[in-house]
């Protein structure tokens, strides 16, 4: 200590005395008591200032004894004047923790409580010398014995003086820290019965619901925190927990509400504000906050990213690459960044790049052993170059890619035989992926995922019968909703819309909320837009819309059912816009549009989707099929022609259970009418040809 320090030490030392013995003076206010002890509030707070005062001059010099007994001496008179004052033991324990004198402290209360069991002062010196000592910094671990005892003398101290709303509240954090969730929410709940509205029993509660799932319970109580006192501390908390539940809309007007009340320029609560705008798809209001952190902090890598994948969700490709290069210059060993890319030249229909470029993420980051994160990762990676692969039509390393996952994670085995058996589904050869499905079942009889997927095959093959009764074992009143859909897809296949109807009707019945019923309502649709009944089917699909206006799979269904019958091609348009601004990549979608764009005359716009649509789906018949229409209304007959063969040969190589004889026919049709023309345009003058 310095020598100036030490010198002002004693006119303080004057000052606080003077005026503690002024107030010993003050006669305690009549009828002050404790039970059948008088309180003498300044006698109190006279000897609580003389042990604060010696307290400071042991601190100031290295504990020396003289001011450090004075101190304890003073802190007991202060106590004994006053026992009720909680604040007192307090500061009494600090001081023997200060000055490595626990021992004493704990023999001290310990003997205290022989001759006394209900000295709450002893009890509370013992439970918070017990709470200091809970962490042990040799093992960085709780200190079991200490926690225990310290619950032991809070819970004492609470079943005696059941009013004091710091016990209440400590308690409840000894038994938060000791996983006591069901004393702990005791604790709090008594806590709140003293205070309704405090803050940390609020929180103390909000922190138990959380950790035992209940997000809704945990939001409730930091709801009631914030109303009260609208802190940083408890909006950023109920920010954390609607994210939890995946209310990013709400997290994201919690956090406006923290900017709101937060002093100075805050970038991370910009960044998680616009992070959960992002994930509540409003995209315009998450991409304004990134620009300002950006022109803020040039080298923000995280945001630069984000604003390449907000421009690639929005299709916007071009501001997409360029935020994506400044996120690359700045970081280019980042692999969240490198994934990035990975997404942005597959949205640009570079697969073969994308490929190679997960290609080498994977090089890099190659180990001999990987702990549960890393090994996560790298399923991730490996996962969706499989997916890449096979969407490429490189089926056989897809299924090689596949293999390498198994092997790095047993527990993903059975799931990785479901995408091999897709593969080879997605390859057409529909004999190799019914062996496969039954190899898998057979390897792994409790895998519900996998006994749907051969039931799938199985229906594809034509054996909906053997399917069906497959998937009714699997009935067992646990998840069995999902085995009705299940049962009414493999009807579907079979183009039995009756039973079909029934198992719908019974997923129905199991379906609890919106999105469960969504599912069931489109796939209703689905059924009714096969059997030709179009009014039903667009009651259907609206329905699935008046529930959720974001689900792109039925923006794009009813949309492209209009194009297809040639009707309200505006409102076609505009609900497959909408499909494709959720989803700006599906090549279902960028197929649809192509189709509206033909029935509207505008071919030179149909044949860029339709392009588009066979970068993604290249054996899709129907694709196909429109691009010849395409061509042949541009005077293209030749590549007419090319198109509907090779959309006769796809429809020859779909499974038994996708094979459309009408269908075929109507485009060998088209073929024959095609190659007639060709003929007479050959065979006509060069002079009228011209």
């Amino acid at each position: 200590m310095s020598h100036s320090s030490s010198g002002k030490l004693p006119v303080l030392w004057c000052l606080l005395l003077a005026g503690a013995a002024a107030l010993a003076q003050t006669p305690a206010p009549a009828g002050s008591e404790t039970g059948e002890r008088k309180v003498d509030r300044a006698s109190a707070y006279y000897h609580f200032t003389l042990g604060h005062l010696y307290s400071e001059l042991a601190a100031a010099y290295g504990n020396r004894g003289e001011y450090l007994k004075q101190a304890i001496e003073n802190y007991k008179l202060a106590m004994k004047a006053d026992p009720a004052a909680a604040f007192l033991s307090e500061e009494l324990s600090d001081l023997y923790i200060q000055a490595g004198q626990t021992r004493t402290a704990v023999l001290e209360a310990e003997e205290a409580l022989r001759r006394n069991p209900n000295d709450l002062t002893a009890r509370r010196i013992l439970g918070r010398i017990y709470a200091r000592l809970i962490g042990d910094t040799r093992t960085n671990r709780v200190n079991d014995e200490m926690l225990r005892k310290a619950i032991e003398q809070y819970a004492a101290i609470a079943e005696r003086d059941s009013k004091d709303l710091d016990t209440w509240l400590t308690l409840g954090r000894l038994q938060s820290v000791a996983r006591n969730s069901v004393d702990a929410e005791k604790a709090f709940k008594k806590a709140l019965e003293i205070d309704a509205g405090n803050e940390d029993a609020l929180t103390g509660l909000a922190r138990i619901y959380s950790e035992l799932g209940d997000s809704k319970s945990a939001a409730e109580m930091l709801q009631r925190a914030a109303e009260k006192s609208p802190n940083l501390r408890t909006l950023t908390a109920l920010a954390l927990n609607y994210e939890q539940m995946r209310e990013y809309a709400l997290a994201a007007e919690t956090l406006k509400q923290a900017l709101e009340i937060s002093a100075g320029a805050k970038p991370d609560l910009k960044r998680a504000l616009a992070q959960n705008l992002m994930l509540a798809e409003r995209y315009e209001e998450a991409l304004k906050i990134y620009e300002e952190l950006v022109a803020e902090e040039p080298k923000d890598v995280q945001s630069f990213l984000r604003l390449s994948q907000i421009h690639r969700q929005q299709g916007r490709f071009e501001q997409a690459r360029a935020a994506a290069n400044k996120a690359s210059a700045l970081d280019p060993d980042n692999l969240e960044v490198r994934y990035n890319e990975v997404g942005l030249l597959e949205s640009e229909g570079k697969q073969a790049e994308a490929i190679e470029m997960l290609k080498e993420m994977l090089a890099s980051t190659e180990k001999k052993s990987y702990n549960a994160g890393e090994r996560g990762n790298r399923v991730a990676l490996l996962e969706r170059l499989g997916v890449l692969e096979r969407n490429s039509e490189r089926y056989a390393d897809a299924i090689a890619t596949f293999g390498k996952i198994a092997a790095l994670d047993t527990d993903l085995s059975g799931r990785m035989a479901a995408q091999i058996v897709e593969t080879h589904r997605a390859a057409k050869d529909y004999a190799k992926a019914e062996a496969e499905a039954n190899a898998a079942v057979a390897k792994y009889p409790d895998d519900r995922m996998l006994a749907m997927v051969r039931a799938s095959v199985l229906a594809e093959r034509g054996k909906a019968q053997e399917a069906v009764a497959a998937l009714r074992k699997l009935l067992d009143g646990k998840a069995d909703r999902e085995i009705h859909l299940s049962i009414a897809q493999t009807w579907e296949k079979a183009k039995n819309y009756p039973e079909m109807a029934k198992a719908l009707d019974a997923a129905e019945k199991l379906s609890k909320t919106d999105e469960e019923k969504e599912a069931v309502y489109f796939m209703r649709g689905a059924m009714h837009e096969r059997m030709k009944r179009f009014e039903a089917a667009e009651k259907e699909f609206r329905k699935v819309l008046a529930m959720n206006p974001r689900n792109a799979s039925a923006l794009n269904y009813l949309g492209y059912m209009f194009a297809d019958q040639n009707m309200k091609l505006d409102e076609a348009y505009e609900l497959i816009k909408k499909a494709l601004e959720l989803d700006p990549t599906n090549g279902a979608y960028l197929d649809s549009m192509g189709w509206v764009y033909y029935r509207q005359g505008k071919l030179e716009e149909a044949e860029q989707y339709l392009l588009r649509a066979l970068q993604r789906y290249g054996r899709d018949p129907a694709i196909h099929d429109h691009l010849g229409d395409v061509y042949l209304k541009q005077g293209r007959v030749k590549e007419a022609i090319a198109q509907w063969q090779k959309a006769v040969q796809e429809w020859e190589a779909s499974a038994p259970s996708e094979h459309d004889p009408a269908e075929v026919a109507k485009i060998q049709k088209k073929l024959e009418g095609a190659r007639v023309r060709l003929a007479k345009e050959g065979s006509a003058p060069a002079s009228k040809r011209q």
